[in-house]
Order: structure tokens, then sequence, then C-alpha cells
């Protein structure tokens, strides 16, 4: 096996360098065109000659045609959601509602696509999306007023801090608006197209779960299964999936399309049938399989999953099995060249880390027991690709949330089982509730069986250290755990001295970026947190941290302080720091400083060596 038999592969990083060099070199999008054409005939030009000794020199060309290439297409998706219009000075606009309501506990949720927009000028033509909030009833396709302007949506206060902004910008909405009552509806427009067919048919699937699923906990869970709609879980509920390490239970990835492949493929392999109704059952297979994508939203795992399955099932009406490592690098070249952000988003990242990992890492794991049963077998196929899985993304997983859950294992073992039980009674439910009495019953089945299945997930949940909290991992360290993984897995067929060396040279490089962190991290500084007109000072002495809250609304740390704090190393609880109040303001004995209430500022004394920095506004 040679990395040269998976040409997609060697593509993949050279097209994704090519999009990450378009954050760095701003140059027009027509200027890369340019630069790609002279590329492309020069590649052509060679190609013609046939030179000998050329092979290198068109290799390097190719590969150099694909850093171009992913540089334009980037460069030329960002000038086409660039947002030209200044909607935060309009005095009104039209606009497109995109979806239906999302319930929110004070208001709905829903997207619009702005039309036109009113400034002093008069009327202008937009292609803008804006976030409402309102009190009304709206549908996809209504035709709306609003007559006020929108706002933008601010960036991230504090260092480590969501960046919300970024977040909705990748998917083309750069506002935000609340309205007390409502806009004004004015029409409908094409609301029975095939643009609002698939919202509709959604929004019919969730009524049926809605008249037929009792338990609102069971019915939130039914939708995220089976429809993707996961915005309206309970924060509850979404932690306690969370810390058991089955979020993904929740979130319609490739385990869901891959339980709709197996139960549509099931009955196909059981009958012998000729080559040609064969092929026919396969193209129906993956037209439902796309269907069942576009019903959910077209999440990137799905989207992943999808691709896989379709050209898996292409390879056997073809009785070809083609490499998965080429699929899943081709379905990956191909979502980031429809839409480059995609690449951003942690679904896409934590989807294709999975899957690399369970292709990689699995067969190796499985060997290490050889259970003489079946149903041990069973179970012991599952935990290896949970296992695998969970080796792949447990440094992405720490990077972005901090959290690891210990008991991830024996919990998968429990509820994908049950999820997939779940599934098909769902899907049953779905597709048999017209019957009199056969909705009613699957209804109450699956009612039930989803509140086991969140049963044994908060036995888990609630186990003795059931999940490890505020641990953090640099992106190198990252990269460098996903080193160590590509060496086992590359152990027995590669190279092991080689293999050695590059072991050792990113063991030494991590332990030489741990020691820069620690000799570089000040030992004494202040930092001050101000947003709102409320301030928060945290100081660290040596090894001490000690807070002094003015009026910091405390519900805020968690998400606007607590980033940076665990990069930092800073317990969840640090001390308090004490403060005598004076006429100008607050003094702290002992430390050699005191904290001005009128100028908003640390005052040091002349014998102290903090360091100060200053975040928020």
């Amino acid at each position: 096996m040679r990395f040269s038999d998976f040409p997609f592969l060697r593509y993949l990083p050279f097209f994704i360098l090519g999009i990450l060099s378009n954050s760095y070199f701003h140059i027009s999008w027509s200027i890369g065109l340019l630069i790609l054409g002279v590329l492309w005939g020069a590649y052509w030009l060679l190609l013609f000659l046939k030179s000998k000794g050329s092979t290198f020199l068109q290799s390097s060309l190719a590969y150099l045609i694909l850093v171009i290439l992913g540089f334009w297409i980037s460069s030329f998706q960002e000038e086409v959601k660039r947002t030209p219009h200044r909607l935060q000075e309009s005095k009104g606009y039209f606009a497109k509602a995109l979806r239906y309501d999302i319930p929110k506990p004070n208001s709905r949720e829903n997207l619009l696509e702005v039309i036109a927009y009113r400034d002093s000028l008069g009327w202008n033509r937009a292609s803008n999306k804006v976030i409402l909030y309102h009190q009304a009833e709206l549908k996809p396709g209504q035709l709306l007023f609003v007559g006020q302007s929108p706002e933008q949506i601010d960036p991230p206060t504090f260092p480590g801090e969501f960046d919300y902004r970024a977040f909705l910008a990748r998917k083309g909405v750069h506002y935000r608006q609340f309205v007390r009552k409502g806009p004004t509806i004015l029409g409908i427009e094409a609301y029975n197209s095939m643009e609002f067919w698939i919202l509709n048919l959604r929004k019919s699937l969730s009524q049926v779960l809605e008249k037929f699923m009792e338990i609102p906990e069971s019915r939130q869970i039914a939708s995220a299964l089976l429809l993707g709609e996961k915005e309206a879980l309970d924060r509850e509920v979404r932690r306690a999936y969370s810390e058991t390490g089955t979020m993904h239970i929740l979130a319609v990835s490739g385990l869901h399309v891959g339980i709709i492949y197996a139960i549509l493929l099931f009955p196909l392999k059981r009958v012998k049938t000729k080559s040609r109704i064969r092929k026919g059952n396969l193209l129906g297979v993956i037209l439902l399989i796309w269907i069942y994508a576009l019903l959910t939203g077209f999440s990137p795992s799905v989207i992943r999953a999808s691709f896989m399955f379709t050209l898996f099932s292409l390879g056997q009406m073809r009785e070809r099995k083609p490499s998965i490592w080429n699929i899943l690098a081709f379905s990956a070249l191909v979502m980031i060249a429809i839409n480059p952000e995609v690449m951003y988003e942690v679904g896409f990242q934590l989807s294709y880390t999975a899957v690399a990992g369970i292709v990689g890492l699995q067969p190796l794991i499985v060997r290490w027991w050889e259970p003489q049963s079946r149903v041990l077998e069973y179970f012991w196929q599952l935990a290896a690709v949970s296992l695998a899985a969970q080796l792949a993304t447990f440094p992405l997983t720490l990077y972005y949330f901090h959290i690891f859950p210990t008991y991830f294992l024996l919990v998968n073992l429990v509820i994908i089982p049950m999820a997939f039980v779940a599934m098909i009674l769902g899907l049953g439910l779905l597709s048999l509730s017209w019957i009199p009495g056969v909705g009613t019953g699957l209804g109450y089945v699956l009612d039930h069986w989803i509140l086991s299945q969140n049963s044994v997930n908060s036995f888990f949940q609630n186990l003795p250290g059931g999940v490890q909290e505020r641990l953090t991992i640099s992106l190198f360290a990252m990269v460098s755990v996903w080193g160590m993984l590509l060496i086992w897995g590359n152990w027995e067929w590669g190279n092991r001295r080689r293999l050695m060396y590059f072991a050792a040279i990113l063991l030494g490089l991590w332990r030489l970026e741990a020691l820069v962190w620690e000799i570089s991290k000040p030992k004494d500084e202040i930092l001050i947190f101000s947003k709102g007109g409320k301030t928060l000072i945290q100081s660290q002495v040596g090894s001490h941290y000690l807070v002094w809250n003015q009026d910091f609304p405390p519900e805020q740390i968690s998400f606007s302080l607590d980033p940076l704090r665990i990069q930092q190393g800073i317990p969840k609880m640090p001390e308090i720091l004490r403060g005598i109040s004076t006429e100008t303001g607050v003094c702290f004995p002992g430390l050699g400083f005191s904290y001005s209430l009128q100028q908003k500022e640390i005052l040091l004394d002349s014998e102290s060596n903090f360091q100060i920095r200053k975040f928020g506004n």
C-alpha cells in the first residue's frame, strides 16, 4: 500500500492550503483567476512538449495549481458573500421569511432574506440575511416589511470568547433585529414551490410527532433524531448528552445516515434479484438517502455520509470496491469546493476526523481481542468503532469544548443500539401514522423507549467522575496527537525507523512548546474585564489567582471569561480578592495596587511589578 495509491488524499492538503492562504494574502479573485489560467497553460505546454526530466516539474506545477485553485475559489466565495449594503442605517426593508419560526423563551426566531431596503436616497436592492426575533407567527415564503433598521452583530469582547459574528458571517448572516410585535405581512411568494417543499414536509412530519407523542422530552429527541431539529432541545438535555459523549446521537450525522442506509439495504441483501433490478434498487436507496439528507438540513456530516454511501453503492453496481480513503478525500474536496467556509465548521471537522479514525484505527483495535460469541463480537466491534472515533476526535473536543466524557465507551455501547431502535420506531411512526391505531401505538412505545434512553444516559452522567472539565490543548499539541495516531496506524507497513524519528521530533517540539509557554507566562499580572459598564478584576500573584468582582454578571462569566481562564489553567473558582473602599476607589492591601472607580484604571504602588492588560469596553 502506497500513499500514491490515494490520489484524492494527496490533492486534499494542497487544496486546503490554498483555502487557508486566502486569509493571509488578500488578492482579487480576478487576479487569482488570471494566475490560475497562466499556470494551467504552462502545465498543458509541458504535457505537450513531453520533455525528459519534466515529470517532477509537472507534478510540482499540478500541486501549485491546486493551491491557487483553492485560493481562487475561497476569494471568489468571499467576494460573493461580502455585504456592501449598510442595512444598519436603513429606514426599513422588504424581506422574505426563509423558514418556520424557532421558539425561544420570550420570542420567536426566523431568518429573513432582504430583498430591498430604503435609505435617504430611496429604495435599493439587497441580498443580505437578517435573524429576526419577533412575537408574530411567520411561515417560509412570506413577504414582509420591517419598518426599523437591523443591527450588526457584535464581535467577541474578550479573548477566547466564541465568535458568534464570524460564525454567522460564514453562513451569509451579518445582521439581527429584535421587534416587539412583528413585521407587516404583505403576502406570500411561491409558498408551494420546490424551494419550500422540503420545509413544509419537515413541518408536517414534525406535527405527526407532536400529535402522537405526549412526553415533551421524548418528542424533542425524536425530532432531533429523525428530522435534525435540534434547535428546540432543552439546555439540560444538551448538557446531559454532551457530558456522556453521546451528543452525536442527537445531531443528525453519518451515524443516522448509516442506520437509514442499513434499514433500506437490509431487504435487498435477503432477496436475490437480477442485476438490472438490483441496480435499480440501489439507485432507489441512493435517492432516498439524499432525500433524507435534504430533509434534515444538509449538515456537513450528513452530506459526507450521503456522498460516501452513494459512491459505495455506485461501486457495488459496477462490482468494484473503491478505496474508503479516496472516497473520504473526494467528498471533502467537493464539499470544500462548493463552500470553503464549511471547513471551519466544528461539525465538518469532527465528522471527517471520526471517520478517518474509524477507518485507520478500528482494524488495529479489533485485533486486541477475538470473542468466541457472536453477541460479544457485535459489542466488541461497536466498542472498537467508538474507541477509534473517540481517539481521533478527542483532541478537537478538548480544543473546542474543554471536556472529556470518562464513560463514553460504556454509554455508547448502550445508547447507540437504543437510538437505532428509536429510529426504526420513529420511521415506522412517520410512515404508518395514517393507519388507525398504529400511530397511537407506535407513538406510545417511542415515547417510553426514548424516556428509557434518557434514564440510561442520566445514570452514566451522574456516575462519579463522569466528565473531566476545564481541559485544554494547544493547536500544535492537537496536531502532535494526530501525528502519533498516524504513526500507530502506519506502524505495520511503514518504515519504522522513519516513524520513530518522526515521533521523536513531534515529542521534542511538543515539550519545547510547553516550555516556551511556561517561560513566557507572566508571574504577576492584572487583567481588567469590562463590558457594559460592568467590571471584574483578576490578578495573578505567582501561582495564586484572585478575583474582585464589582458588578460583572456572574451568568456571563462562563462564556465570556472562562475560555481565557481555561487556556491559562486558572481554576473555575479563583480565590476572592478582598478590597477596602476609599474615597476614590478600592484599595487592595498587601498586593501593591488599587482601583480607581472614576478613571476605571489600576493604580500601582512604586514597588509593584504587575503587568496590566485590559479587555472589553
